[in-house]
């Protein structure tokens, strides 16, 4: 499985992955799953994957590809992210049907979900999902961030931290949280974990960093974390839970 997200916020972007794969419990892998393109200084573009790796690792080399050969369009030609975004959702799209063909009649998903994150000179900064079908939505200031893959178990401290205000510090923390706690819940999602911070206008992804399994910083974040919301736990008031007023009655 895979758990990938991006955060946008007034100051930048933040993008956080895992590099975990799973074919069945004897078959884990780690393959990256954050590319960066761009030109320095212009524009720069980071694509966060998940789904079926061969469909991703074919839409990754369409990128590079596109590029290297000056074809139309590609990262290099787009002139705002929303052309971006469409046509990673073509490419995507394309390649799924390439590999569903090659797969006839038997069992194959080729499905894959992608983010899409960035800026262009004279653009804002931006994060789109695009969905398996091609189609994208954009993150907005109602919601924040946008996650792919395993999502459910890093959700709620991005809700209940993130906002517009959020620092880009305090963003990029609050996204390793958020890989902690789905790494706790499900063994399909670990590490290495990528997170790339984007200042807004920089049109640089040099920020960008790994950690470990065994990082100590990780290590110490996990421990604390755990720790807190133990004590958390332990300060909430407690419920008389045999007082009778309260007993729910079935009706007959």
């Amino acid at each position: 499985m895979t758990y990938c997200l991006a955060i946008t916020i007034d100051k930048g972007l933040v993008f956080a992955s895992d590099s975990r794969t799973n074919a069945g419990v004897d078959h884990l892998s780690t393959y990256t799953k954050m590319f960066t393109f761009g030109i320095e200084g212009e524009r720069a573009f980071v694509v966060l994957t998940a789904g079926n790796l061969a469909t991703t690792q074919s839409v990754i080399a369409q990128l590079k590809r596109d590029i290297k050969q000056g074809n139309q369009p590609s990262f290099h030609s787009v002139q705002d992210m929303t052309e971006a975004a469409e046509y990673l959702g073509q490419l995507s799209s394309a390649q799924q049907q390439k590999h569903a063909q090659t797969s006839a009649g038997a069992s194959f998903d080729a499905s894959a979900s992608f983010i899409l994150g960035g800026q262009i000179t004279g653009g804002n900064p931006r994060v789109f999902m695009i969905y398996p079908e091609g189609n994208f939505i954009m993150a907005t200031p109602e919601n924040p961030y946008q996650q792919i893959g395993e999502i459910k178990y890093g959700k709620p401290i991005l809700d209940r931290i993130i906002t517009r205000k959020t620092s880009l510090e305090q963003a990029a923390l609050c996204a390793l949280v958020s890989m902690d706690s789905t790494m706790r819940s499900n063994a399909t999602v670990g590490p290495p974990l990528d997170i790339l911070v984007y200042e807004k206008d920089s049109l640089s992804v040099r920020r960008h960093y790994m950690f470990q399994a065994e990082d100590p910083y990780l290590l110490e974040l996990k421990a604390a974390w755990d720790q807190k919301l133990k004590e958390a736990f332990a300060e909430l008031h407690s419920f008389n839970w045999s007082e009778p007023e309260r007993v729910a009655v079935n009706a007959e």
